[in-house]
């Protein structure tokens, strides 16, 4: 990106925003992710067993449910399942085979692209997610940011990062 096709600054409400001319843009913000915009889509990682038995997995577990649906799409590492709940997508981005494995960036990547292509074709145009693959994954909030920026820089579609 171009210093003229992209800004970046801060607003008021202590959130951090990249902007794309395109029409994609990358927040940050400070709070509780589940109170984000009812029209957002959410996001978040998960093993392909679908274990969600620790960090804020277990409050998309609790939230949603929908165990038994998200292990019948038999969704691999790389790949993304997704749950409609109400009006929104809530993805699931299958990062590692099992839960006490750590998920690969290229994992990561490519379960990015397939949540990007189920926005496309389903028109979404926002989704929340914490940093995702950054708390018990371990990886580097500045790759994993890097990586969302070049997955969705070319799209329309608005990502807001919450953390607490």
């Amino acid at each position: 990106m171009s210093k003229e096709s992209e800004g970046q600054n801060r607003t008021d409400e202590g959130m951090a925003k990249l902007v794309c001319r395109s029409g994609w843009r990358l927040l940050h913000k400070r709070g509780d992710l589940f109170t984000c915009p009812a029209t957002d889509a959410l996001a978040h990682c998960i093993s392909e067993d679908c274990r969600m038995g620790a960090g804020i997995a277990v409050l998309f577990k609790k939230k949603f449910g929908g165990i038994d649906e998200l292990l019948a799409q038999k969704q691999q590492p790389g790949q993304c399942a997704v749950l409609r709940i109400s009006d929104r997508f809530v993805y699931y981005l299958v990062t590692k085979k099992k839960y006490n494995q750590k998920p690969t960036y290229d994992n990561l990547r490519k379960s990015l692209v397939s949540m990007r292509e189920h926005c496309l074709a389903y028109g979404v145009n926002s989704i929340s997610m914490p940093r995702i693959g950054c708390g018990l994954d371990k990886l580097k909030w500045e790759n994993v940011s890097s990586m969302i920026t070049e997955v969705f820089q070319d799209t329309k579609i608005s990502i807001t990062v919450y953390t607490i």
